[in-house]
Formats: structure tokens, sequence, C-alpha cells
């Protein structure tokens, strides 16, 4: 079964990473123009947020102290409060990213979503069933694993030990998947766009942003390894499907998930790096969602010979 109804035959001749190049006024310098403006708006509304923060912080006891914490270098993700300020400051990205692409790509913000001009939403159940099924099992697996399990360390500091249980999951309910979708609008679709205008074969749309994205990521090497791991695989998803849908699905099931186990008491929310021993399980985790996602959609359209006839007089 594929996603028929959101890929008819009349479908865009511009693969995903070329999608700004399909614009009547593109020009070549509209990806540095988007750039520029998606980082400037982003300061613009993190000032806006930190404002209202401290204007929340007159009123309400405990606000400053909690947004203190959380930008200190001893943060604690497992606090419902601190959790909202780094992840609410982290969906900002998403507003910054669609008005950076109207305002400084001229074009609708709606590509960025997908090669149909929009966020295809009935291609989201099956993507987000298959990852949860696969990140359940995955995990399960994990358990019976001696090695696993000795490594994961039993309940975890800074997560499902607070008491605060229910408010943290309530809080990574209402902003992980906002927070995931909002990386995927950055570097699987604004940069690997921005890339891909300048640089046809879509490898360097896929494999140039990843090292930002690992950057992003402050963890240890088998951490690492994952989140670069995770970012080839997003990247590759999102070329292959044509679209942000299926990347976004994998991220939020398993932000949510890790969230959840910590709150649980079954992970550790602070934890610098991921245990060797778990490496394993996440990469197959990421490579099973991968392989199987993708075949559910139909192969990328190809390059129209009018932008090859461009291209050669660029």
């Amino acid at each position: 079964m594929t996603f028929s109804a959101d890929h008819p035959a009349a479908a865009p001749a511009y693969p995903f990473h070329r999608l700004p190049r399909s614009q009547p006024g593109y020009r070549w310098w509209h990806p540095l123009t988007t750039a520029v403006l998606t980082v400037v708006l982003f300061l613009m509304l993190t000032l806006l947020a930190a404002g209202a923060l401290a204007v929340a912080g007159i009123f309400v006891p405990g606000v400053a102290g909690t947004v203190d914490r959380a930008l200190s270098a001893e943060s604690d993700l497992g606090d419902p409060g601190q959790l909202a300020v780094l992840f609410g400051g982290v969906c900002l990205l998403w507003p910054a990213a669609a008005l950076g692409v109207r305002w400084g790509g001229r074009r609708s913000a709606g590509t960025l979503s997908s090669v149909a001009g929009r966020l295809r939403w009935r291609c989201f159940p099956r993507p987000l069933g298959l990852a949860a099924g696969l990140f359940v099992t995955v995990n399960a697996l994990s358990l019976l694993v001696p090695k696993s399990l000795g490594a994961s360390g039993g309940a975890a500091e800074g997560g499902g030990s607070s008491g605060n249980e229910w408010l943290l999951l309530l809080v990574v309910l209402a902003l992980v998947p906002v927070q995931a979708t909002a990386e995927e609008y950055v570097f699987r679709g604004l940069l690997m766009q921005g890339i891909g205008s300048w640089l046809r074969h879509p490898a360097f749309a896929i494999l140039l942003p990843v090292p930002l994205f690992v950057l992003g990521h402050g963890y240890g090497p088998a951490g690492q390894i994952d989140i670069a791991a995770f970012a080839l695989a997003a990247g590759w998803i999102t070329w292959r499907t044509g679209g942000l849908e299926a990347a976004i699905a994998l991220h939020v099931i398993n932000n949510v998930g890790v969230f959840a186990l910590g709150a649980a008491g079954l992970g550790d929310l602070n934890a610098t790096d991921l245990p060797l021993a778990a490496l394993p399980f996440s990469l197959a985790f990421t490579l099973a969602y991968a392989l199987i996602v993708v075949r559910w959609f139909p192969p990328p359209a190809a390059a129209p010979l009018r932008e090859k006839r461009y291209l050669a007089s660029a």
C-alpha cells in the first residue's frame, strides 16, 4: 500500500531537496536570505519569550529560579518547569523557519513541508504506528539482554524520582512533539532545501546538515554515533518520501518514548551519553523504521530536463 492520494500522477517534477528551484521567482541567494532571516526571527522570538518569562516571574514565585536553573550547566530535564523552558525555546525554531522561508525565500512556507506544498496529514498515522510499535519492541528486547539492562542503571536520576512524574509526562506530551517537529523543519527542511538549491545530488543535502545536528546534541561518542545515524536516516527518509512527515513521526515517537521512560524511572533524562550496550538497539530501531516506511511511498520525482538546461546556463 502506498500513499497514492498524496502522491498524484501529476506530482511536482522537482524532488524535495530541489523544491525551492521550482518557484518562479527563485534566485541563487534565496537560501542565504532565508537562513539569515530565520536566525534573526528566532533570536527575536527568544527575546520575546524571555521577556514574557521575566514578567511572569514578577507575579509567579519560582519562575525566575526555574529559568535560571534551566539555563545553567546543572539543568535537570527531569524537572517539568526546566524542561518546558528548554524545549519551549527549541519550539520557536518552527515559526522562525516558516517565516524565514516565506519572507527570505519568497516562497510558500508549505514548500518546506513536502512536494505537495503542505503537510500531508494522511501520511502520518501509519508511520506513527510503525515507529511506536518498533520503539516498544526494541526497548522490550533490550531488557532481555543483561548487559543492556545493567548499562541502563535502573531508576533514573532526574527522571521519575521527583514526585512530578505526571506533570513531567504532561509537559512531554505537550511540547516534545512540537520540539521534534521544529528540529525536522530546520535540519531536514530548511537546511536540506537550502543545500539542494545549490547542489543537485541528494547526498549533499542529506549529509551536510548531519554535523550541525550532532553538535546540537551534547552527547559522548556512543550518543554522537546514534544521533548521526538518526540524522542520516531522517534525511534519507525525507528525500525518499518527498516530505517531512515520516521523519517527524520517527522523531516524535523516539523523543516522547525516551522521555516517557525517563518519567517512569526507566532512563536517565540527564545522561550525557548513550550506554554502549543500548547503541545496537537504537540503531536497529532507526534502520528498521527507515527501511519499512520508505516502501510505503513511491520513488521521488526526477528533476525535469528544463531544470538541467537552466542549471547549465546558470
